[in-house]
């Protein structure tokens, strides 16, 4: 699958790319071997075959939510450098 010169000039431009003419032909050679590369995937037969989301089985591996009684609030605030009503106090930021 030979790109047309417009071809490569239409993807310089979509890049953003200035290019010489012999960057043109040069790009466009490489270009098209690429294409072709990729044209042999149409040779597999691939009418078996399900799309897939991800290669590998994903999931999740979260732990069950379980209720289960807090740390007591004085034991929590034992380590606070500055407490106040309960809660950390932290200096003013703003």
């Amino acid at each position: 699958m030979a790109l047309t010169m417009k071809e490569v000039e239409h993807v310089a431009m979509l890049a953003r790319l200035s290019l010489s003419d012999d960057e043109k032909k040069k790009f466009g050679e490489q270009l098209s071997s690429i294409l072709n590369y990729a044209d042999t995937l149409n040779v597999l037969a691939t009418d078996d075959v399900e799309p897939l989301t991800h290669i590998l089985p994903a999931f999740n591996v979260f732990r069950a939510d379980a209720i289960r009684p807090s740390m007591p609030r004085e034991e929590m605030l034992s380590n606070a450098p500055l407490e106040e009503e309960g809660q950390y106090k932290v200096p003013k930021i703003m």
